[in-house]
This record gives structure tokens, sequence and C-alpha cells, in this order.
């Protein structure tokens, strides 16, 4: 069966940013707008708030940051902590960084969201920058704005780097497994809890593509801590995971894919022929066809080619070369991609390492690093040092191991994952998923067939923080775990779709009951919100129909 009818057909509402109308020798319609415009709420200032802050304290005032003096930015980002702390209260205990942002959510009195990228060795200052932080800087942008649709509007954040070797980390890299990555982290959230008083929080972690092996294992050490104090877990929620093997997550879905994006990817006849044979070869058809179904047949076979070493099987990788040579700009995070290439202020755009004469990587700045409690050195997205010894990650697969026990153990997960994604694909984690064992009994059911709904919010209508709305993906939750397409995401969905990002957050949390919730996000006026940056006006009206709301 192949990709076009496995993979749901999304229905889309974008907004569209054309260009004059005089380019194209057309009058524009006027664009159909169902919110009014907001306004920002009146309050005390951010200043005022932070002087009384429950976590401004003797301990804590070292790790301030100056929310008026972060370079380049040119509006209060609001109270907010960073530096580093050690791993252990041994002696030259390696140390890793940490940007922690308390939330004016009374709903978040209790609780913590860790957000951790993946790589491994990427930042999670990319998340903190790029998708779901209180400031963002955006490909080709010309400055850093504010993100109407942080996760700090809704909880307590902290944005981590980790493992030890990562982004500002301090110290030699050690681990050889995700149980020493675990056990360090661990280590380290002891001395946060410690240090800003968290003692009882409910804990979620979140994170995106490598860092489902980070959520997973960390997240299955913390109810094994049994330790309600310091890791009083609750839900997960990860985004384009790494799950399982590259042969199931890469391979074996490929061909579908190429089949569902043909016209965007534009390769010739000769080409799909040929993977197509290879892929019938190979194993790769059969193996899709019989064992993506609902519910599953038993457990998977061993996927073909498994050790990547059969000779023509490597398919994923001849599909990228030859994208790339029809559209050099091809990204492989986002298909969807094309020229011009937009240079990245974190100088990773993409699956691209562009960065212009002239221009700087921000957090490689010696002004912005003390402004933010970080080491002065050099600073990249994502590290040349192995943060395992060896270059090597000893661990099983998460869903091969400890994820159907987290699941099993966890209030809820989320497993999100956007459509537009070439490096991990989303048939992939479906497989991946119908393979695991959880809620006593194996995978899901049925497919993913429930309509995603995604609130309307541009506050001000600003352009520069405009996301989609409507129906942006379909998704499915049984026995604990809900799995959730977006239509319009690539591989960082936090970047590319903010809105149903927040929403997912929300499910997360517990305020909303299902993702299919019509409405209005939580923190908006009419829901009794306005916690955020910004209020919706009276005169919004709730989600009333499935394209638009």
């Amino acid at each position: 069966m192949r990709i076009l009818t496995l993979l749901p057909l999304l229905a889309v509402s974008i907004v569209v940013i054309a260009r004059s109308p005089q380019h194209v020798g057309k009058k524009l319609p006027e664009r159909r707008i169902r919110s009014a415009p907001m306004e920002i709420p009146v309050a005390e200032s951010k200043a005022e708030k932070r002087q009384s802050s429950r976590f401004m304290t003797e301990r804590t005032s070292g790790y301030s940051v100056n929310g008026t003096g972060l370079p380049e930015v040119d509006f209060d980002i609001g109270e907010s902590y960073a530096g580093l702390l050690p791993i252990s209260n041994t002696t030259n205990s390696p140390e890793l960084y940490f940007w922690f942002f308390p939330s004016q959510n009374p709903a978040a009195d209790k609780e913590i969201t860790i957000w951790l990228n993946g790589g491994p060795g990427c930042s999670s200052l990319e998340g903190f920058f790029q998708e779901n932080g209180p400031v963002i800087w955006q490909y080709g942008t010309f400055k850093p704005v504010p993100n109407p649709y942080s996760w700090v509007n809704l909880t307590n954040m902290i944005w981590v780097e980790q493992p030890v070797g990562t982004g500002f980390s301090q110290g030699s890299p050690t681990a050889t497994s995700e149980a020493d990555v675990a056990a360090q982290f661990l280590g380290f959230w002891r001395n946060v809890v410690d240090t800003f008083a968290l003692q009882g929080f409910t804990v979620y972690i979140t994170g995106e593509s490598y860092a489902g092996y980070y959520v997973s294992y960390i997240a299955d050490a913390m109810f094994n801590a049994d330790d309600e104090e310091y890791y009083n877990l609750s839900s997960i929620m990860i985004y384009n995971p790494s799950l399982s093997s590259d042969a199931v997550q890469e391979q074996i879905p490929a061909v579908p894919f190429v089949d569902y994006w043909g016209p965007l990817l534009s390769l010739n006849e000769t080409f799909n022929a040929d993977i197509h044979q290879r892929a019938d070869s190979c194993n790769y058809t059969s193996f899709f066809e019989e064992n993506l179904v609902f519910p599953p047949k038993g457990p998977l076979p061993t996927p073909p080619n498994i050790d990547g070493n059969v000779e023509g099987c490597d398919i994923w990788s001849d599909v990228y070369h030859a994208a790339t040579e029809v559209n050099p700009c091809f990204d492989l995070y986002q298909v969807a991609t094309t020229c011009p290439l937009l240079w990245d202020v974190l100088g990773f755009p993409g699956s691209f390492g562009y960065v212009p004469a002239g221009a700087e990587v921000y957090f490689n700045r010696s002004d912005v690093q003390a402004a933010i409690n970080a080491p002065i050195q050099g600073w990249a997205e994502c590290t040349s040092l192995d943060v395992f010894v060896d270059g090597r990650d000893e661990s099983p697969p998460p869903a091969l191991n400890v994820l159907p026990s987290v699941i099993d153990r966890a209030e809820r997960t989320i497993i999100g994952h956007g459509v537009l994604d070439y490096i991990l694909i989303y048939n992939g984690s479906l497989l991946a998923i119908q393979n695991m064992t959880f809620g006593g009994s194996q995978g899901f059911s049925s497919p993913p067939e429930d309509d995603f709904i995604v609130p309307n919010l541009h506050p001000e209508l600003s352009l520069s923080s405009l996301a989609g709305s409507g129906v942006m993906g379909k998704y499915h939750t049984e026995k604990k775990l809900t799995f959730v397409s977006i239509t319009i995401a690539g591989h960082m969905v936090p970047q590319y779709a903010p809105g149903a990002a927040y929403r997912q957050m929300e499910f997360l949390l517990g305020r909303i009951p299902s993702l299919g919730t019509a409405g209005s996000f939580t923190t908006q006026m009419e829901t009794g919100g306005a916690y955020g940056p910004f209020k919706a006006s009276a005169a919004q009206t709730p989600c009333d129909n499935s394209i638009v709301c």
C-alpha cells in the first residue's frame, strides 16, 4: 500500500504572504482574518515582577539574566536565569548549561518543562531561539522578535545543553550509552531543583530528533528513581524522534515518501522506476505493506538491511542526492524548501552550514555570552566533538527498549511528526509504534484519522509571528499514547508550525482534553487566559468550523 493511502490526506489552512500585485499583474483579494486585532494587556512591568519573584533568591541571583540586556533584542524578554550547574557534587564535575524561564501563568505554579534538542551534540539553544522560546530569530529574518507561541506563556520552561560536550557545557564526555547520559542528567537536575527550590514540581520532558533517545531514557531513569521530590515526572512529548533503526525510519518508507511528494521533489521517471524496482528487491515494499497495518498482525520481523550494508539498498541516500541535483537548496529537514538559500543566525539553516561573509553566529558572540552567563568560548549549534566515547551510543533504540515502559508509566506521551521531514520519515515512526507493546497490547488498533485542530492567534496581525491554523494534521490517542501528524511542518515542528506545537503543549499539560478540541488557546481571554504577552479582544469568537478558526 502506498503512502498516499497510509499518510492521511490532510486539510491545510495556510496564511500566504504574496508579492505585490504589480509583480503578478493581479489585484489581490482582501485577506480574510477571523481574529480582531489584539491588545497588549496592562499590567505591572516585568522588572517589577522580577523583583518580587519567588525564584529570585540569594542563591539564584548570580544566574539572573537582565531581560533588557540581550544584544540585538529591543524588548524585555522577562525574568530568566542562566548558567552552569554540575552533573554531580564531586570536585571538578562536568557542568551543563541551562536557561530557565519562569511563567506568569498561574496554572504553571508547581510544574516545569524541560526542552532538549538532539544531534547527538546539538544545542537546546536552537529550540530556545528558533522554536519555542520567548524570543525568536528565524532563518533569513532581519532581527529577533517576541514569540507569541512561546511555551513560557503556558509553563515554567528550562532549555538544557546536554550531554557533556554540547554547546556551553563544560568537561570531557565520558558517556558510552544513554544510561550514562540519563545518570548525568539526573545529577544535574537534582542541582537545578535544589538551586531554584523546585522540590515536588511536576516535571514534563520534551524534545526533538535524537532527543527521542534522550527523553525516553531520561524519563525511564526518573521513573526508576521513584523520588517525587526531585523527579516527579508526569508526561513526555517528542517531535520527529529517533525511535528505531535507520532501516525502519529512513530506508523502508523512502519510496512511499517519494510517491507522496512526487511533484514537489520532481524526480525523473527513470530514477523513480529504478528506486521502485530496488525497493521491491530489497524487500522494503513487502515489509512496508505487510507491517504498516492497524491493528498489527503480530511482532514485526527483523527489518531488511538492518545493518545498512546490502549493496544497492541505500535508497534513502540515492533519493537525497537526486533531489539535490534538481533543487540545490533541497533541505532534508523540510523538503518544501527551495532557493534562494537563507542564512541562519545560529549558523546551521536546515541541512546547510551557510554563514555569509560579515555575518556572526549569535551565541558565538562574546557580548551575548556575557549577557546570558555563559562561558566566553567558541560555540556551535552542533558540536564537532564526539559526545559519546568513540562517537558511538551503544544503547538500543528507545522503541525497542525503554519507551513502551515509559508510555505505561507516564500520564500521557505525545509523538508528533512533521510530514515534510525526510531525515526521519512519518511512516517510519508509525512502523516503530506498530512494533511496540504498550498498555497491554501491540501498537495502535486504528491509524491516526481524527482532525488535529489548531486555533487562530495572530497577535496584532504581526507579519513576524504568523502561524498556520485550522485542521493541521491527524491524530490518534490510545493506551495513553498520542501520535499526531503536522501537515506543514518539517523536522523542527515548533519552528515550522508554532501554533500546532503550542496546542500540543496545552494537551501535554492537561489544559485541553484532546488534540481535537475546538475553541481558543487556553491563554486567550474568552477561556480565562491572558497570561502570555498578548490577549484576545472580546470580539474574537471560538473556532466554528474545521478549516479556519
